[in-house]
């Protein structure tokens, strides 16, 4: 089974981005625009703007970890953001 690390988006209150991992996106991305996700994802409605899959939940935890210090390639995957 696939893991995915993914970048999800939001214009409100303000450009903001948010990096977490899953085994399923669609529903990943659903728990967060109910507010039922991630703290921070609560009450925003977010898009998905980024996704990467990996074979294992080891190498989706390191990405997870690697994708929020980068704040370079976050900065710029925000740009989509219109």
């Amino acid at each position: 089974m696939p893991f995915y690390v993914y970048i999800i988006g939001t214009k409100q209150p303000k450009k903001r981005t948010y990096v977490g991992w899953t085994n399923n996106i669609k529903k990943r991305l659903e728990l967060h625009n109910t507010s039922k996700g991630a703290k921070f994802t609560r009450g925003s409605k977010w898009v998905l703007l980024y996704k990467e899959s990996l074979e294992t939940k080891s190498l989706a935890m390191k990405r997870e970890h690697a994708l929020k210090k980068d704040r370079k390639f976050r900065n710029s995957i925000r740009q989509k953001l219109t």
